[in-house]
């Protein structure tokens, strides 16, 4: 049977890593990539017998790529700390390692998204599929600021169960992504060239809570559909407004 190491990217998670940790503790190994938490993360991490390595973060994609070679086997597990796997996805998981294909070199998964308590398929929330088992040496993240997909050469094995994501777990924590993932975002764009344009400052955002409410029916998630589609036409706003502003502070608009 291949070894598995379960990688983990943290900072101050006190209050939700242990039901993470709890889901992957039969792993081979658990290795806890932080961004030097001050709260007791790492306390709970250890007691858990998890490996602990520090390194400044950047965005996720670059700490991700610095973590995985670190990891002692050669197949990862990437899970993040408001995630947890599904009993049926563990015993997946153990199959597949212990008869792996010498041709597969990842396997994706579905997501359950937990929003305000409730999993929710509408919005394109379901399957949402996700590559999170991979071959150490085969795999790293695109070179991106925010939404990173990993790239895995050959081929790449989809698996039936599923696990689940704590991701909005209140309208606090989803509200408080908006400045920084906004900001990644404009960064991104930066990256790739793009200039602020008012076309896309001003129908953007009402674009996107069409698509998100009545294309992929959020209506039909009712509160939390509304929510979120606002919060995708809020977050383009966002992003474009950032853009201006770069701009702007780089003497490029008045």
């Amino acid at each position: 049977m291949e070894r598995l190491t379960v990688l983990i990217p943290t900072y101050n998670n006190e209050t939700i890593i242990r039901a993470c940790l709890e889901s992957v503790k039969w792993a081979d190994e658990i290795l806890v990539c932080d961004s030097y938490s001050t709260d007791r993360t790492l306390e709970i991490a250890r007691a858990y017998g998890a490996r602990i390595i520090q390194h400044e973060y950047i965005n996720s994609a670059m700490q991700k790529n610095w973590a995985i070679p670190q990891c002692r086997h050669d197949w990862v597990l990437l899970i993040d700390t408001d995630e947890q796997l599904e009993d049926g996805l563990m015993e997946e998981i153990i199959n597949f390692l212990s008869d792996s294909p010498s041709d597969v070199n990842a396997c994706r998964m579905r997501r359950k998204n937990m929003i305000l308590g409730k999993w929710l398929t509408e919005l394109g929330l379901w399957p949402d599929y996700v590559t999170r088992l991979f071959r150490k040496d085969r795999a790293r993240y695109e070179d991106k600021e925010v939404h990173a997909d990993i790239i895995v050469p050959g081929q790449v094995k989809t698996f039936k169960h599923a696990f689940i994501h704590h991701g909005t777990p209140s309208l606090s924590k989803q509200i408080g992504y908006l400045d920084r993932y906004t900001s990644y975002q404009a960064d991104e764009f930066v990256k790739q060239g793009r200039r602020f344009s008012w076309w896309r400052f001003l129908f953007r955002p009402p674009t996107a809570f069409f698509y998100y409410f009545f294309w992929k029916k959020g209506f039909t998630a009712g509160f939390r559909g509304f929510f979120l589609s606002v919060h995708f036409a809020i977050y383009s706003f966002y992003v474009y407004a950032k853009l201006w502003e770069m701009e702007w502070k780089a003497g490029k608009r008045r």
